[in-house]
């Protein structure tokens, strides 16, 4: 007899980590997507250099937890795969919801989305969906998902928001060839206002970096 495939709902928690105080003298709030094999506590650490009082940061947590080699000691995680994409998707973006209503950002912040690496699947599918109000959208050394579109940002682009795709001149996965895929389905998606930033380095996410994307 052939195996069935079922499918349930129910209810879950996750866990996401943030960096300083939000409070009447925040200016940004940064909300921050890692990569794979990242934890959220881990990865928030690279925006400890920004100034404190005027920078709060949100770093949600890939729900997806694995060890990262056969020692059985270090864990990363993962924020979808090839399997149940759609519907991972969906339990993501659902997530990243209910986290952003809890924060109640006030309304005096910019509001600045980064996905770095992986995450930029993340920041760019919460962004189109949600239809969120921010004012910067950075995708740092990372793909844009097949399945959007123009239409998908347009609320962005009436907003005046601040697009900005960020790579390495040495980054192991970004080939000449993907390089101009990326930046030809950039243009399309937001209208030729993206700027692309490159820095001398490879597939990591530089302080330095982080500093000078607010100015």
């Amino acid at each position: 007899m052939a195996s069935k495939e079922k499918q349930i709902s129910y209810t879950t928690a996750n866990t996401y980590s943030t960096m300083n105080t939000l409070n009447e003298k925040t200016r940004n709030v940064w909300v921050v997507f890692h990569g794979i094999g990242f934890l959220s506590r881990y990865f928030i650490k690279y925006f400890n250099e920004l100034p404190k009082e005027e920078n709060y940061i949100i770093a949600p947590q890939a729900p997806s937890k694995y060890y990262l080699n056969k020692d059985f000691k270090y864990v990363g995680a993962s924020w979808l795969t090839k399997e149940n994409t759609v519907l991972e998707t969906t339990n993501v973006l659902n997530y990243m919801d209910n986290l952003f209503a809890s924060e109640n950002i006030p309304a005096h912040c910019q509001l600045i989305v980064l996905g770095f690496s992986q995450g930029v699947s993340i920041a760019t599918r919460w962004a189109a969906k949600s239809k969120i109000n921010l004012d910067q959208l950075i995708l740092y050394a990372g793909g844009i998902p097949e399945e959007l579109t123009p239409d998908d940002f347009k609320f962005l682009l009436a907003g005046n928001a601040k697009i900005k795709m960020v790579l390495g001149n040495k980054d192991e996965f970004i080939t000449e060839a993907r390089l101009i895929k990326e930046t030809k389905k950039m243009d399309s998606l937001f209208s030729g206002k993206a700027e692309l930033i490159k820095f001398d380095g490879g597939h990591e996410i530089r302080k330095d970096i982080l500093i000078s994307l607010m100015e």
